[in-house]
Protein backbone atom coordinates (compact mmCIF):
# COMPACT_ATOMS: atom_id res chain seq x y z
CA UNK A 1 0.00 0.00 0.00
CA UNK A 2 1.85 3.42 -1.22
CA UNK A 3 1.94 6.49 1.09
CA UNK A 4 -1.13 8.07 -1.03
CA UNK A 5 -3.28 5.25 -0.25
CA UNK A 6 -3.03 5.24 3.17
CA UNK A 7 -3.13 8.99 3.54
CA UNK A 8 -6.50 8.68 1.84
CA UNK A 9 -7.84 5.99 3.71
CA UNK A 10 -7.03 7.97 6.93
CA UNK A 11 -8.81 11.07 5.86
CA UNK A 12 -12.24 9.04 4.82
CA UNK A 13 -11.98 7.56 7.89
CA UNK A 14 -11.64 10.68 10.19
CA UNK A 15 -14.37 12.30 8.19
CA UNK A 16 -16.99 9.59 8.87
CA UNK A 17 -15.73 9.69 12.32
CA UNK A 18 -16.81 13.46 12.86
CA UNK A 19 -19.31 13.33 10.48
CA UNK A 20 -21.39 10.67 12.48
CA UNK A 21 -20.34 12.13 15.55
CA UNK A 22 -19.54 15.64 16.43
CA UNK A 23 -21.67 17.38 13.28
CA UNK A 24 -25.00 15.35 14.28
CA UNK A 25 -25.09 16.02 18.01
CA UNK A 26 -24.81 20.27 17.20
CA UNK A 27 -26.44 20.23 14.33
CA UNK A 28 -27.61 23.41 12.86
CA UNK A 29 -26.65 25.30 15.72
CA UNK A 30 -22.50 25.89 14.59
CA UNK A 31 -23.73 27.40 11.59
CA UNK A 32 -25.83 30.32 13.40
CA UNK A 33 -24.48 33.31 12.94
CA UNK A 34 -23.06 34.68 16.74
CA UNK A 35 -24.70 37.59 17.96
CA UNK A 36 -22.77 37.59 21.30
CA UNK A 37 -20.38 39.99 21.47
CA UNK A 38 -19.69 42.46 24.58
CA UNK A 39 -22.77 41.20 26.55
CA UNK A 40 -22.20 38.11 29.50
CA UNK A 41 -22.25 35.07 27.43
CA UNK A 42 -25.43 32.92 29.02
CA UNK A 43 -24.83 29.62 30.46
CA UNK A 44 -27.22 28.08 27.64
CA UNK A 45 -24.54 28.93 25.32
CA UNK A 46 -21.24 27.91 27.15
CA UNK A 47 -19.23 25.23 24.74
CA UNK A 48 -17.16 22.04 26.07
CA UNK A 49 -13.62 22.41 26.95
CA UNK A 50 -11.88 20.10 24.19
CA UNK A 51 -14.32 21.85 21.91
CA UNK A 52 -12.46 25.11 23.01
CA UNK A 53 -8.83 23.10 23.15
CA UNK A 54 -9.51 22.52 19.15
CA UNK A 55 -9.58 26.14 18.20
CA UNK A 56 -6.36 26.62 20.23
CA UNK A 57 -4.44 24.16 18.51
CA UNK A 58 -5.38 25.10 15.53
CA UNK A 59 -4.38 28.94 16.33
CA UNK A 60 -0.90 27.87 17.20
CA UNK A 61 -0.25 25.04 14.24
CA UNK A 62 0.82 27.86 11.57
CA UNK A 63 2.93 28.20 8.89
CA UNK A 64 4.92 31.35 11.01
CA UNK A 65 5.28 28.45 14.18
CA UNK A 66 7.35 26.14 12.06
CA UNK A 67 9.66 29.06 11.53
CA UNK A 68 9.59 30.11 15.05
CA UNK A 69 11.04 26.21 15.71
CA UNK A 70 13.39 26.88 12.63
CA UNK A 71 14.75 30.42 14.79
CA UNK A 72 14.73 28.62 18.26
CA UNK A 73 16.84 25.91 17.21
CA UNK A 74 19.30 28.30 15.51
CA UNK A 75 20.78 28.75 18.69
CA UNK A 76 20.31 25.35 20.47
CA UNK A 77 20.61 21.59 19.48
CA UNK A 78 17.73 19.72 19.11
CA UNK A 79 17.43 18.47 22.80
CA UNK A 80 17.57 22.28 24.02
CA UNK A 81 15.04 23.53 21.42
CA UNK A 82 12.43 21.40 22.70
CA UNK A 83 13.25 22.28 26.35
CA UNK A 84 12.64 26.17 25.47
CA UNK A 85 9.73 25.67 23.80
CA UNK A 86 7.86 23.78 26.66
CA UNK A 87 9.44 26.57 28.93
CA UNK A 88 8.23 28.82 26.39
CA UNK A 89 4.92 27.60 25.93
CA UNK A 90 4.23 27.03 29.62
CA UNK A 91 5.04 30.18 30.62
CA UNK A 92 1.95 31.67 28.08
CA UNK A 93 -0.22 28.87 29.10
CA UNK A 94 0.37 29.57 32.69
CA UNK A 95 -1.05 33.36 31.22
CA UNK A 96 -3.57 32.31 29.46
CA UNK A 97 -5.06 30.08 32.31
CA UNK A 98 -5.58 32.98 34.37
CA UNK A 99 -7.13 35.27 31.36
CA UNK A 100 -9.18 32.36 30.50
CA UNK A 101 -11.04 31.38 33.77
CA UNK A 102 -11.74 34.97 34.35
CA UNK A 103 -13.34 35.75 31.00
CA UNK A 104 -15.14 32.03 31.79
CA UNK A 105 -16.13 33.68 34.97
CA UNK A 106 -17.13 37.02 33.81
CA UNK A 107 -18.51 35.25 30.25
CA UNK A 108 -16.92 38.71 28.73
CA UNK A 109 -14.38 39.18 25.95
CA UNK A 110 -10.86 40.70 26.66
CA UNK A 111 -11.55 43.94 25.49
CA UNK A 112 -14.67 44.05 28.16
CA UNK A 113 -12.36 42.34 30.13
CA UNK A 114 -10.26 44.87 30.80
CA UNK A 115 -12.62 47.33 31.41
CA UNK A 116 -11.91 47.93 34.95
CA UNK A 117 -8.10 47.47 35.04
CA UNK A 118 -8.12 50.19 32.02
CA UNK A 119 -11.34 52.07 32.96
CA UNK A 120 -14.39 51.66 29.93
CA UNK A 121 -13.22 55.00 28.24
CA UNK A 122 -9.64 53.49 28.50
CA UNK A 123 -10.48 50.20 27.32
CA UNK A 124 -11.90 51.42 24.03
CA UNK A 125 -9.19 54.14 23.29
CA UNK A 126 -6.17 52.23 23.94
CA UNK A 127 -6.44 48.23 23.65
CA UNK A 128 -9.13 47.89 21.52
CA UNK A 129 -7.11 50.22 19.08
CA UNK A 130 -4.14 48.13 19.69
CA UNK A 131 -5.69 44.98 19.40
CA UNK A 132 -7.90 45.97 16.02
CA UNK A 133 -4.99 47.24 14.08
CA UNK A 134 -2.70 44.15 14.88
CA UNK A 135 -5.30 41.90 14.09
CA UNK A 136 -6.24 43.14 10.86
CA UNK A 137 -2.31 43.29 10.31
CA UNK A 138 -1.68 40.04 10.75
CA UNK A 139 -4.67 39.12 8.86
CA UNK A 140 -3.50 40.46 6.16
CA UNK A 141 0.15 39.38 6.75
CA UNK A 142 -0.79 35.64 6.95
CA UNK A 143 -3.25 36.33 4.07
CA UNK A 144 -0.26 37.38 1.89
CA UNK A 145 1.69 34.20 2.91
CA UNK A 146 -0.89 31.74 2.44
CA UNK A 147 -1.06 33.31 -1.46
CA UNK A 148 2.51 33.67 -1.80
CA UNK A 149 3.01 30.19 -0.98
CA UNK A 150 -0.02 28.75 -3.05
CA UNK A 151 0.73 30.50 -6.09
CA UNK A 152 4.50 28.99 -5.88
CA UNK A 153 3.10 25.19 -5.62
CA UNK A 154 1.41 26.01 -8.00
CA UNK A 155 3.59 27.22 -10.63
CA UNK A 156 6.31 24.44 -9.74
CA UNK A 157 4.16 21.62 -9.09
CA UNK A 158 1.48 22.30 -11.82
CA UNK A 159 2.84 24.38 -14.08
CA UNK A 160 0.07 27.08 -13.78
CA UNK A 161 1.14 30.70 -13.04
CA UNK A 162 -2.34 31.75 -10.40
CA UNK A 163 -2.61 35.78 -10.20
CA UNK A 164 -1.25 36.35 -6.30
CA UNK A 165 -3.43 38.62 -6.03
CA UNK A 166 -6.51 36.62 -7.06
CA UNK A 167 -5.48 34.10 -4.43
CA UNK A 168 -5.13 36.96 -1.83
CA UNK A 169 -8.88 37.42 -2.35
CA UNK A 170 -10.00 33.94 -2.73
CA UNK A 171 -8.25 32.34 0.24
CA UNK A 172 -8.75 35.62 2.11
CA UNK A 173 -12.36 35.89 1.22
CA UNK A 174 -12.82 31.96 2.29
CA UNK A 175 -11.15 32.27 5.78
CA UNK A 176 -13.11 35.66 6.81
CA UNK A 177 -16.41 33.71 6.15
CA UNK A 178 -15.20 31.40 9.04
CA UNK A 179 -14.74 34.36 10.88
CA UNK A 180 -17.98 36.22 9.84
CA UNK A 181 -20.17 33.36 11.56
CA UNK A 182 -18.16 32.96 14.85
CA UNK A 183 -17.46 30.50 17.48
CA UNK A 184 -20.07 27.58 16.05
CA UNK A 185 -18.19 27.32 12.40
CA UNK A 186 -14.67 27.73 13.50
CA UNK A 187 -15.32 25.07 15.73
CA UNK A 188 -15.47 22.62 13.24
CA UNK A 189 -13.00 24.11 11.08
CA UNK A 190 -10.67 23.26 13.88
CA UNK A 191 -12.28 20.32 14.57
CA UNK A 192 -11.86 18.98 11.22
CA UNK A 193 -8.36 20.94 10.63
CA UNK A 194 -6.11 20.12 13.72
CA UNK A 195 -6.41 15.88 13.28
CA UNK A 196 -4.99 16.23 9.40
CA UNK A 197 -2.71 18.79 10.55
CA UNK A 198 -1.26 16.52 12.97
CA UNK A 199 -1.21 13.78 10.75
CA UNK A 200 0.51 15.57 7.96
CA UNK A 201 3.27 17.60 10.02
CA UNK A 202 4.29 14.00 11.61
CA UNK A 203 4.40 12.54 7.94
CA UNK A 204 6.34 15.54 6.98
CA UNK A 205 8.59 14.62 9.86
CA UNK A 206 9.03 11.08 9.24
CA UNK A 207 10.03 12.61 5.48
CA UNK A 208 12.86 14.59 6.74
CA UNK A 209 14.31 12.31 9.21
CA UNK A 210 14.11 9.25 6.49
CA UNK A 211 17.47 9.05 4.07
CA UNK A 212 19.70 10.37 6.97
CA UNK A 213 18.07 12.91 8.77
CA UNK A 214 17.93 11.28 12.04
CA UNK A 215 22.26 11.52 11.77
CA UNK A 216 21.75 14.29 11.47
CA UNK A 217 19.13 15.87 14.09
CA UNK A 218 21.30 13.71 16.28
CA UNK A 219 24.85 15.14 15.64
CA UNK A 220 23.30 18.95 14.98
CA UNK A 221 25.55 21.34 16.63
CA UNK A 222 24.03 24.76 16.27
CA UNK A 223 26.34 27.74 14.67
CA UNK A 224 23.99 30.63 15.36
CA UNK A 225 24.18 33.01 18.36
CA UNK A 226 21.92 32.42 20.89
CA UNK A 227 20.96 30.06 24.19
CA UNK A 228 18.22 28.94 26.43
CA UNK A 229 17.01 32.47 27.31
CA UNK A 230 16.97 33.59 23.83
CA UNK A 231 15.22 30.36 22.50
CA UNK A 232 12.44 30.80 25.54
CA UNK A 233 11.78 34.13 24.68
CA UNK A 234 11.44 33.42 21.08
CA UNK A 235 9.14 30.73 21.70
CA UNK A 236 6.76 33.06 24.17
CA UNK A 237 7.06 35.72 21.92
CA UNK A 238 5.26 33.58 19.03
CA UNK A 239 2.10 33.10 21.00
CA UNK A 240 2.01 35.67 23.64
CA UNK A 241 -0.70 37.67 21.61
CA UNK A 242 -2.83 35.00 22.01
CA UNK A 243 -2.41 34.39 25.70
CA UNK A 244 -3.53 38.41 25.39
CA UNK A 245 -6.61 37.69 23.69
CA UNK A 246 -7.48 34.53 24.67
CA UNK A 247 -10.88 35.64 26.57
CA UNK A 248 -12.70 36.22 23.16
CA UNK A 249 -12.95 32.76 22.93
CA UNK A 250 -13.09 31.58 26.54
CA UNK A 251 -16.16 33.14 27.56
CA UNK A 252 -17.78 30.51 25.89
CA UNK A 253 -15.49 28.14 28.89
CA UNK A 254 -18.14 26.80 31.54
CA UNK A 255 -15.90 27.52 34.31
CA UNK A 256 -12.64 28.37 35.20
CA UNK A 257 -11.36 25.15 35.25
CA UNK A 258 -13.17 24.09 31.65
CA UNK A 259 -11.46 27.74 30.48
CA UNK A 260 -7.62 26.67 31.81
CA UNK A 261 -8.05 22.89 30.45
CA UNK A 262 -9.04 24.14 26.89
CA UNK A 263 -5.63 26.43 27.38
CA UNK A 264 -3.75 23.44 28.49
CA UNK A 265 -4.17 20.96 26.24
CA UNK A 266 -4.81 22.73 23.39
CA UNK A 267 -1.62 24.77 22.82
CA UNK A 268 0.66 22.83 24.55
CA UNK A 269 0.65 19.52 22.41
CA UNK A 270 -0.19 21.40 19.37
CA UNK A 271 2.64 24.70 19.80
CA UNK A 272 5.16 22.45 21.45
CA UNK A 273 4.63 20.45 18.34
CA UNK A 274 4.43 22.72 15.95
CA UNK A 275 7.89 24.49 17.19
CA UNK A 276 9.43 21.01 17.08
CA UNK A 277 8.50 19.85 13.61
CA UNK A 278 9.58 23.31 12.46
CA UNK A 279 12.94 22.62 14.76
CA UNK A 280 13.27 18.95 12.77
CA UNK A 281 12.53 20.07 8.96
CA UNK A 282 15.11 23.30 9.83
CA UNK A 283 17.95 21.19 11.11
CA UNK A 284 17.32 17.61 9.04
CA UNK A 285 16.06 19.55 5.13
CA UNK A 286 17.83 23.24 5.59
CA UNK A 287 13.99 24.34 5.09
CA UNK A 288 11.45 24.95 7.60
CA UNK A 289 8.62 25.31 4.95
CA UNK A 290 6.70 21.80 5.22
CA UNK A 291 4.58 22.70 1.82
CA UNK A 292 7.82 22.60 -0.16
CA UNK A 293 8.83 19.60 1.45
CA UNK A 294 5.74 17.85 0.38
CA UNK A 295 6.23 19.37 -3.53
CA UNK A 296 9.72 18.17 -3.33
CA UNK A 297 8.50 14.13 -2.88
CA UNK A 298 6.18 14.14 -4.76
CA UNK A 299 2.98 15.46 -2.81
CA UNK A 300 2.03 18.93 -3.29
CA UNK A 301 -1.58 18.43 -3.03
CA UNK A 302 -1.04 17.60 0.81
CA UNK A 303 1.13 20.31 0.91
CA UNK A 304 -0.97 22.80 -0.35
CA UNK A 305 -3.78 21.71 2.21
CA UNK A 306 -1.03 22.05 4.96
CA UNK A 307 -0.53 25.36 3.93
CA UNK A 308 -3.88 26.42 3.50
CA UNK A 309 -5.85 24.72 6.96
CA UNK A 310 -2.25 26.38 9.10
CA UNK A 311 -3.21 29.87 8.04
CA UNK A 312 -7.08 29.33 7.91
CA UNK A 313 -7.53 27.77 11.62
CA UNK A 314 -5.04 30.99 12.70
CA UNK A 315 -6.41 33.57 10.47
CA UNK A 316 -9.85 33.19 11.96
CA UNK A 317 -8.82 33.99 15.25
CA UNK A 318 -7.04 37.30 13.89
CA UNK A 319 -10.54 38.47 12.54
CA UNK A 320 -12.33 37.23 14.92
CA UNK A 321 -10.64 39.14 17.64
CA UNK A 322 -10.32 42.47 15.52
CA UNK A 323 -14.16 42.43 15.23
CA UNK A 324 -14.66 42.30 19.10
CA UNK A 325 -12.13 44.95 19.71
CA UNK A 326 -13.93 47.18 17.10
CA UNK A 327 -17.33 46.68 18.48
CA UNK A 328 -16.04 47.22 22.09
CA UNK A 329 -14.37 50.52 20.49
CA UNK A 330 -17.51 52.19 19.17
CA UNK A 331 -19.86 50.49 21.38
CA UNK A 332 -21.95 49.06 18.90
CA UNK A 333 -24.60 46.55 19.31
CA UNK A 334 -24.02 42.99 19.67
CA UNK A 335 -25.68 41.74 16.67
CA UNK A 336 -22.81 44.26 14.69
CA UNK A 337 -20.07 41.76 15.35
CA UNK A 338 -20.44 39.53 12.02
CA UNK A 339 -20.39 42.33 9.39
CA UNK A 340 -17.82 44.28 11.80
CA UNK A 341 -15.79 41.33 11.54
CA UNK A 342 -16.60 41.16 7.59
CA UNK A 343 -15.19 45.28 7.50
CA UNK A 344 -11.92 44.16 9.22
CA UNK A 345 -11.68 41.20 7.14
CA UNK A 346 -11.98 42.68 4.00
CA UNK A 347 -9.58 45.51 5.06
CA UNK A 348 -6.60 43.03 5.81
CA UNK A 349 -7.29 41.51 2.17
CA UNK A 350 -6.88 44.98 0.58
CA UNK A 351 -3.58 45.35 2.70
CA UNK A 352 -2.45 42.02 1.37
CA UNK A 353 -2.56 42.66 -2.34
CA UNK A 354 0.40 43.39 -3.67
CA UNK A 355 2.26 42.89 -0.39
CA UNK A 356 1.18 46.40 0.72
CA UNK A 357 1.28 44.69 4.45
CA UNK A 358 4.80 44.56 4.24
CA UNK A 359 5.68 47.78 4.58
CA UNK A 360 4.09 47.69 8.21
CA UNK A 361 5.34 44.15 9.26
CA UNK A 362 7.86 46.52 12.04
CA UNK A 363 5.10 48.53 12.80
CA UNK A 364 2.67 45.20 13.96
CA UNK A 365 6.08 43.84 16.00
CA UNK A 366 6.28 47.32 17.81
CA UNK A 367 2.21 47.21 18.50
CA UNK A 368 3.19 43.54 20.14
CA UNK A 369 5.09 44.98 22.90
CA UNK A 370 1.53 47.09 24.15
CA UNK A 371 -0.11 43.82 23.74
CA UNK A 372 1.94 41.92 25.63
CA UNK A 373 1.29 44.07 29.32
CA UNK A 374 -2.69 43.37 28.31
CA UNK A 375 -2.34 40.08 29.87
CA UNK A 376 -0.28 41.29 33.35
CA UNK A 377 -2.79 44.31 34.01
CA UNK A 378 -5.55 41.98 33.69
CA UNK A 379 -4.40 39.63 35.98
CA UNK A 380 -2.71 42.28 38.16
CA UNK A 381 -6.42 43.71 38.69
CA UNK A 382 -8.94 40.90 38.53
CA UNK A 383 -6.77 38.12 40.45
CA UNK A 384 -4.03 40.23 42.97
CA UNK A 385 -6.53 42.95 43.56
CA UNK A 386 -9.83 41.72 43.07
CA UNK A 387 -9.23 38.19 44.59
CA UNK A 388 -10.76 36.63 41.60
CA UNK A 389 -14.30 37.66 42.85
CA UNK A 390 -16.43 37.60 39.75
CA UNK A 391 -19.53 38.59 41.90
CA UNK A 392 -16.95 41.89 42.54
CA UNK A 393 -16.34 42.66 38.90
CA UNK A 394 -17.56 46.03 37.12
CA UNK A 395 -16.67 48.04 34.43
CA UNK A 396 -14.63 51.30 36.16
CA UNK A 397 -16.33 54.30 34.26
CA UNK A 398 -14.33 56.94 32.61
CA UNK A 399 -10.21 56.28 32.62
CA UNK A 400 -8.60 53.94 34.99
CA UNK A 401 -5.21 56.00 34.70
CA UNK A 402 -3.21 53.53 37.29
CA UNK A 403 -4.09 50.99 34.82
CA UNK A 404 -2.83 52.91 32.32
CA UNK A 405 0.60 53.88 33.84
CA UNK A 406 1.21 50.45 34.78
CA UNK A 407 0.98 49.05 31.22
CA UNK A 408 2.57 51.71 29.87
CA UNK A 409 5.44 50.91 31.94
CA UNK A 410 5.07 47.26 31.14
CA UNK A 411 5.35 48.02 27.69
CA UNK A 412 8.44 50.34 28.44
CA UNK A 413 10.14 47.39 30.18
CA UNK A 414 9.50 44.66 27.63
CA UNK A 415 10.60 46.91 24.62
CA UNK A 416 13.95 47.85 26.56
CA UNK A 417 14.64 44.80 28.88
CA UNK A 418 17.47 42.82 28.03
CA UNK A 419 18.49 41.12 31.07
CA UNK A 420 16.27 38.47 30.96
CA UNK A 421 12.76 37.19 28.73
CA UNK A 422 11.43 40.48 28.44
CA UNK A 423 7.67 39.52 27.95
CA UNK A 424 8.30 38.22 32.13
CA UNK A 425 10.34 41.28 32.92
CA UNK A 426 7.35 43.56 31.66
CA UNK A 427 4.59 41.77 32.95
CA UNK A 428 5.98 41.36 36.15
CA UNK A 429 6.81 45.02 36.06
CA UNK A 430 2.99 45.74 35.29
CA UNK A 431 1.82 43.53 38.12
CA UNK A 432 3.80 45.19 40.50
CA UNK A 433 3.74 48.66 39.52
CA UNK A 434 -0.62 48.70 39.07
CA UNK A 435 -0.77 46.40 42.78
CA UNK A 436 1.07 49.47 44.19
CA UNK A 437 -0.56 52.20 42.67
CA UNK A 438 -4.07 51.18 44.01
CA UNK A 439 -2.95 50.43 47.38
CA UNK A 440 -1.76 53.71 47.83
CA UNK A 441 -4.06 56.02 46.15
CA UNK A 442 -7.21 55.54 48.24
CA UNK A 443 -9.39 58.00 45.64
CA UNK A 444 -12.63 56.33 44.59
CA UNK A 445 -12.76 58.36 41.27
CA UNK A 446 -8.87 57.06 40.21
CA UNK A 447 -9.28 53.47 42.15
CA UNK A 448 -11.99 51.08 41.16
CA UNK A 449 -10.82 49.31 44.49
CA UNK A 450 -10.79 52.03 46.70
CA UNK A 451 -14.21 52.68 48.83
CA UNK A 452 -15.78 56.01 49.36
CA UNK A 453 -16.54 57.67 52.42
CA UNK A 454 -20.29 56.92 52.11
CA UNK A 455 -19.80 53.28 51.58
CA UNK A 456 -17.13 52.81 54.40
CA UNK A 457 -19.59 54.52 56.55
CA UNK A 458 -22.70 52.02 56.09
CA UNK A 459 -20.14 49.04 56.52
CA UNK A 460 -19.41 50.91 59.95
CA UNK A 461 -22.84 50.74 60.77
Amino acid sequence: MTARTKVGILLINLFELLKGGYFMAEGKKNFEVESITLEKVPDSEKKSWPSIAFIWAGNVICVPALMVGAMVSSGLNFKESIAAMFIGYGIVVALMMLIAAQSAQTGRPTAVAVSRALGERGSQVTISLIIAVSMVGWYAYQTIVCATSFCSLMQQSFGIAFPEWIACIFWGGLMLITAFYGIGLTKILNIVSVPLLFVFLIYGVSIALGNGGAEILAAYNPGGEGGMVMGITISVGGFISGAATCGDYNRYSKNGKSAALSCLFGVIPAGVGALACGAVLAICSGNSDITIMFANVGLPAIGMIVLILATWTTNVGNAYSAGIAVVNMFKLRDDRRAIVTAICGLIGIALSLGGIVYYFVDFLSLLSYFITPICAVLIADYWVMGRGRADTWKPFPGVNWLGIVAWLVGAAVTYFDTFFIPEIVGIVATVVVYAVLCSVIKNPKLNPFAKSEETELKEAC
